[in-house]
């Protein structure tokens, strides 16, 4: 149900090299066609470094400089001391993200009285133009309005993610791309690509696959949540599930770079499944046979753990993983250690804002 992480990448590569493939295969191709054959090199024993040096002498008192030696090509280190600034930058994002969640729920609330006599002032002036038939807007606010709030939520999510697909297929920005929108430990950027790599897709299968689950798990999350919480646990998920994927890749020396949404994904996953166990779930292609959220998180919770231990590289099992048990953690103890903790931050925000508004009125007079 989660897509590929890993496989996507060797896909980018491919795409990206194919050229320089495509070119190796017609030359190899010419050569077995002509009717010469090449006669094989034969390979000259190695030098020796007294014989190397005595070259070297020779060819300075000719003035001619020494060939320079071949670049050793560059290893990734197994150092947990650059994942210090990651660990920051996830706490900081994850804090950042529930604190902003909870200034919009308070400003949302706060609107929703003004909004609503402006929702009964529109509803009049409907009634008293005249309607249009087969008005291009009106069948989008229907559509619209018949969608639910998480439908509603996830849908900037959806567009984010076609959004950054579709710059994957632009040719100038996939340096780009490759630096800021897939996570590795190994890269010179190490922060900003734990978030933008949660939205990004290389293989149309993959942003498919992972969008019709946020779609499908988009009601039940946000009724549970409110959209505001929703987003926050959804944009701290993707940036923690990143920091396991690290952690992971540098303890066993495995890097590479990932990109996807599953380990955000798995987090909402998680949270449902933990809050509604009973629920029946089903598989798309297989409607037929039915089983519990309960039982379904165990099984891909088992799947990820056992991937992780035999060091399986088809997906990024340590970031399904991490999001996987920050959904169990939240639903469990985080709801009521954050959100619940909240009030003492809208009430600052309500002062600076009173205050502020205040200070405004003074200034007029």
């Amino acid at each position: 149900m989660m897509a590929l992480r890993a496989s996507v990448f060797r896909w980018v590569s491919e795409d990206i090299s194919s050229k320089h493939y495509l070119t190796n295969r017609f030359t190899l191709q010419t050569q077995q066609r002509s009717g010469f054959r090449k006669v094989a090199k034969r390979e000259e024993p190695k030098k020796g470094v007294a014989e190397e040096a005595e070259q070297n002498e020779i060819l300075h008192k000719k003035g001619v400089a020494p060939a320079p030696d071949p670049p050793t090509p560059h290893v990734p280190t197994r150092s947990f001391g650059r994942l210090v600034k990651p660990l920051v930058f996830t706490i900081g994002f994850t804090g950042c993200s529930f604190g902003g969640a909870a200034i919009w729920q308070y400003e949302s609330l706060k609107s929703r009285v003004q909004g609503y006599f402006d929702d009964v002032k529109a509803d009049w002036l409907e009634k008293k133009r005249p309607q249009k038939q087969g008005d291009l807007g009106k069948q989008v606010s229907k559509w619209w309005n018949s969608l639910s709030d998480g439908q509603k939520t996830v849908t900037g999510i959806i567009a984010a993610n076609a959004l950054v697909f579709c710059c994957w297929r632009v040719p100038s920005l996939q340096r780009t791309m490759l630096k800021y929108f897939t996570s590795d430990p190994s890269s010179k950027a190490l922060c900003w690509p734990m978030l933008l790599s949660t939205f990004s897709h290389y293989s149309l299968f993959h942003m498919a696959a992972n969008m019709y689950v946020l779609w499908s798990f988009s009601s039940s999350i946000v009724n549970l949540m409110g959209k505001e919480q929703f987003m926050a646990l959804y944009l701290s998920a993707g940036v923690i599930s990143t920091f396991v994927s690290y952690v992971s890749k540098t303890a066993m020396g495995r890097f590479g770079p990932s990109l996807g949404a599953s380990g955000a994904i798995m987090t909402v996953l998680a949270a449902v499944c933990t809050k509604m166990p009973e629920a029946k779930l089903a598989i798309i292609f297989l409607p037929m046979y039915t089983f519990t959220a309960g039982n379904a998180l165990k099984a891909i919770v088992a799947l990820d753990t056992t991937g992780l231990i035999l060091g399986w590289r088809f997906f990024d099992h340590a970031a399904h993983l991490g999001g996987a048990l920050f959904g169990i953690w939240y639903i469990i103890y985080g709801h009521e250690l954050v959100w619940k903790n909240r009030e003492p931050l809208v009430k600052l925000w309500h002062d600076f804002r009173t205050r502020g508004r205040g200070a405004g009125g003074n200034g007029s007079k």
